[in-house]
């Protein structure tokens, strides 16, 4: 052989060699990471039921992968929020249910306030859930909204006729009377509906219910028979000052605020007895026309305007009065209305927030999926699917499931969230395999 080709030759196997180690030990030094993402891929199984269902009944793996796979499978924006679609496109995709699911349902109307600010998914999860086209709900959108935000409200409130936006809205200050106000202007709009009623039911767009429109009604007609819900009681000595000073709203940096001022108060109205509780309710019709008419009523709210968060005494105070439509003046904190994880209340009530807290209340993580499902609530607060995807998928298809399960009429496709698979989730958190 030619000694020039010999070099060559060497000098080739030599390359090939060389080639042949770096790409040995590239893809030696990568496998281990690709193995690993995809044994992750697979651990969340069918996505997300089978996680879901695990996360309901407390396993312990699942918290782990489920903060993976609620990364990696980032959730889609929902249809027609955001761009403008024909109502029928905005019921079907957004898988609105169109008929009364019972005669019982069909025969007991329940009105709804809700109060929105911001989380338009949210909004749009939360009223899609509670939705019956037997049921009236009224929408007050805070002013300080931005205008994309009230827009897109409006877009899909107008394809329903039994959903309004409130005919008065106001420039909500936390703690503050424009709160308590907002749910007075939707209830004026409420009576004067057409819509026969049977109760109101306050909401906050960051609630989720955890009961079903049915169980909802057989709860009030059996537990409460024409009662009102307002838990609360006497005012506690530590809850004095939000009614004996009066308070200001503040402006700083844009933010504004209520500020304690050095006025004190007079006392209450008609000699009131005052109450503290909770600002959510659930109220007769008959009690909601006696709070727009009755001097007590009236005087009360005016009293109430320059109060500390006058919405957690105002309904409650009226309840407790003998005379009152519905009244339950011996009821304490008696109604499931909300499961709330209060940061006070960390080692009695709840084992701690798995999510974050926000001025003391949980923003529920997936840790918390278990203890939720399992609270004899009606609905549950608070929720942030932009932080936490899963725990809102998880409740939702989990929520869908039961109350098409309930139905005694038969079911529409675009009502489902999930097509029939292998693997569907059941109720009490297990598989169920077809």
């Amino acid at each position: 052989m030619n000694p020039l080709n010999a070099k060559k030759s060497r000098f080739l196997v030599c390359i090939a060699v060389c080639m042949f180690i770096y790409t040995f030990i590239y893809h030696l030094s990568e496998e281990p990471n690709e193995q690993k993402l995809n044994v992750k891929r697979a651990e969340c199984g069918f996505y997300p039921d089978e996680l879901c269902s695990a996360l309901f009944v407390g396993k312990p793996a699942a918290f782990r992968i489920g903060n993976f796979c609620q990364n990696f499978y980032q959730p889609e924006p929902l249809s027609c929020i955001h761009t403008s679609c024909s109502c029928s496109s905005v019921l079907k995709t957004l898988h609105f249910i169109t008929s009364p699911l019972s005669d019982e349902e069909g025969n007991f109307s329940l009105a709804y306030i809700i109060t929105i600010h911001k989380e338009l998914e949210m909004f749009v999860k939360l009223l899609r859930a509670i939705y019956m086209p037997q049921n009236i709900y009224c929408i007050h959108i805070d002013e300080k909204s931005p205008r994309y935000y009230k827009t897109a409200v409006r877009n899909i409130v107008n394809c329903f006729e039994n959903i309004f936006i409130s005919s008065k809205t106001e420039h909500v200050v936390y703690a503050g009377f424009s709160r308590l106000q907002a749910d007075i202007n939707c209830m004026r709009d409420l009576v004067n509906s057409k819509v026969q009623w049977n109760y109101v039911i306050n909401l906050c767009g960051q609630d989720f219910p955890m009961k079903t429109n049915k169980e909802i009604i057989q709860y009030m007609k059996n537990k409460w028979n024409g009662k009102n819900i307002t838990p609360g009681i006497l005012q506690p000595l530590h809850m004095k000052h939000r009614t004996e000073i009066s308070y200001r709203e503040y402006v700083h940096s844009g933010v504004p605020y209520l500020y304690p001022g050095k006025t004190r108060k007079a006392k209450p109205p008609h000699n009131l007895t005052l109450y503290f509780g909770s600002a959510y309710y659930v109220l007769s019709k008959a009690f909601v026309e006696f709070t727009l008419t009755d001097a007590r009523a009236k005087d009360l709210l005016e009293w109430s305007r320059d109060t500390y968060s006058p919405d957690e005494h105002y309904w409650v105070t009226l309840n407790r009065l003998p005379d009152a439509p519905g009244a339950t003046p011996n009821a304490g904190w008696k109604g499931n209305l909300r499961a709330i994880k209060w940061k006070d209340q960390e080692g009695s009530s709840h084992k701690g927030c798995k999510g974050h807290y926000v001025r003391d209340i949980c923003i529920y993580g997936l840790g918390d999926l278990q203890w939720i499902v399992e609270s004899p609530h009606l609905f549950a607060n608070k929720f942030e699917p932009a932080k936490y995807p899963l725990v809102m998928d998880c409740l939702e298809r989990r929520f869908r499931l039961k109350v098409l399960r309930q139905a005694e009429v038969p079911i529409q496709d675009h009502w489902r969230f999930q097509e029939r698979s292998y693997f569907n989730m059941r109720l009490d958190g297990r598989a169920e395999l077809n």
